[in-house]
């Protein structure tokens, strides 16, 4: 309890919680976009179960994983040599986990733009065991990747506690409102899909050793945002006017 007293009155101690809290937010995002995709593929009473428990299962790995900071960091030790180039655990399940990405965003993007009906029938849903499966295998490679960057950042397990409790407790209130606006707007959910298949293949770049600055990834997605935003505003404007013009021409 001492040793908890002493940390909390160390400026550099809140100084390393706020950076943590914020990146663990903004790592946070993919994963948020991932559960929100792929939640609304399942029937409504289903959604918001499966999202609370996506979300609480990477609340658990996380924990989980500071538990066990030992053994992350020699996560990325290298365990295997191919064509001069080395792998470590991290590096492999990066890359398997952006693989699986690009195949998912892919597939979801295939479902989106098929004109065929039975398509859609056949691939759009799917079953909430799935679904879980499919999040938990996503929680993992974004938990690994968070926690190592936390390590990285400070020494101090119960700062690094504190921060993914507050990221996570952040995206369990924005999981709603997130996916009720990508199911209201089929255009961001072609936008998000794009989102994913970028950081695809900088988890990929990442395994290879490529080290890609997160600040040039989320840069990209804000403007995107931005632009999208853009266009559902002149959308939403010509509606207005189209179905005030009748109205208009009545008048004179």
């Amino acid at each position: 309890m001492s040793d908890l007293i002493q940390l909390a009155s160390q400026p550099a101690i809140w100084a390393a919680l706020a950076t943590l809290v914020v990146m663990e937010v903004v790592l946070g995002v993919d994963n948020l976009i991932f559960i929100s995709i792929l939640t609304n593929k399942l029937p409504a009473e289903q959604q918001t179960r499966a999202r609370r428990i996506g979300i609480g299962l990477a609340l658990i790995l996380r924990l989980g994983l500071l538990g066990t900071v030992a053994f992350i960091v020699h996560l990325t030790e290298p365990v295997v040599s191919v064509f001069g180039q080395d792998f470590s655990w991290r590096d492999l399940i990066l890359i398997g986990g952006g693989l699986f990405l690009l195949w998912k965003a892919t597939q979801e993007i295939h479902h989106t733009v098929d004109p065929e009906p039975k398509s859609e029938a056949s691939g759009g849903r799917i079953g909430f065991g799935a679904a879980i499966g499919q999040i938990l295998l996503l929680d993992l490679v974004f938990s690994i990747d968070s926690i190592i960057t936390a390590v990285g950042m400070t020494e101090h397990v119960p700062v690094m506690m504190v921060a993914v409790i507050v990221a996570v407790a952040v995206m369990l209130i924005a999981a709603e409102p997130l996916s009720a606006f990508i199911a209201r707007n089929p255009t961001v959910v072609m936008l998000a899909l794009g989102f994913l298949i970028m950081i695809g293949m900088v988890l990929i770049a990442e395994g290879f050793g490529a080290h890609v600055p997160k600040g040039y990834i989320y840069t990209a997605m804000a403007f995107s945002a931005g632009v999208e935003g853009l266009n559902m505003l002149a959308r939403r404007r010509r509606r207005g006017a189209q179905g005030s013009a009748p109205g208009r021409v009545e008048r004179a």
